[in-house]
């Protein structure tokens, strides 16, 4: 077992060595003089470490683009371009670990069972308008549902709600839109 192992290291080793020599890890010597420098010298390297990371370019390429923005909110208070590098590399560690975990969360998550009959009594209180409001609204999408749910229902500022739901102020006025018509459908057939 132990010559397995090693064999595995020796080869991990091998892999490695074999991308930093694509990275250009002989330029680490060279000291980046502004922010481009380090991007333009770095960019490919963090998106390369996000990959093995996260196994999905796109995520990669995501996790690295806020790293670099975090890097620039933060140069003022950088020492040199050496903890520049060493910024980089550790928000591209916690970036991918984030990543991971919300993905960890998004494949565990398992809805709330919901009853498709509302009761009687709070049923019974609506006009009839109101319960044909209420009836296309459980036909929507979940996401539109929501939407106009937290807007109509819950009062909320469209930043209130895309902070509510995860999506941006311009997705959650375009939501409500389609909702809306698509709610007008509902009742009108």
């Amino acid at each position: 077992m132990g010559g397995d192992s090693d064999g595995i290291e020796r080869s991990v080793e091998k892999t490695f060595g074999t991308l930093r020599k694509l990275d250009g890890a002989h330029r680490e010597t060279q000291q980046p003089l502004s922010l481009e420098d380090i991007y333009k010298q770095q960019r490919m390297r963090m998106v390369r470490l996000a990959i093995l990371l996260v196994d999905d370019i796109s995520s990669a390429e995501d996790v690295v683009q806020e790293a670099f923005t975090g890097l620039y909110r933060n140069w003022s208070g950088l020492r040199d371009a050496n903890a520049a590098i060493a910024y980089l590399r550790t928000a591209v560690v916690n970036g991918s670990r984030s990543m991971l975990r919300r993905r960890k969360t998004a494949r565990e998550y398992q809805p709330p069972h919901q009853a498709n009959a509302r009761s009687a009594e709070s049923l019974a209180m609506l006009t009839a308008e109101h319960q044909a409001v209420v009836d296309a609204l459980g036909k929507l999408p979940r996401r539109q549902r929501e939407v106009l749910v937290l807007r109509y229902y819950g009062n909320l500022s469209e930043a209130e709600i895309a902070e509510a739901t995860g999506v941006s102020k311009g997705t959650v006025k375009s939501t409500a839109s389609r909702a809306l018509e698509a709610l007008q459908k509902h009742m009108a057939s």
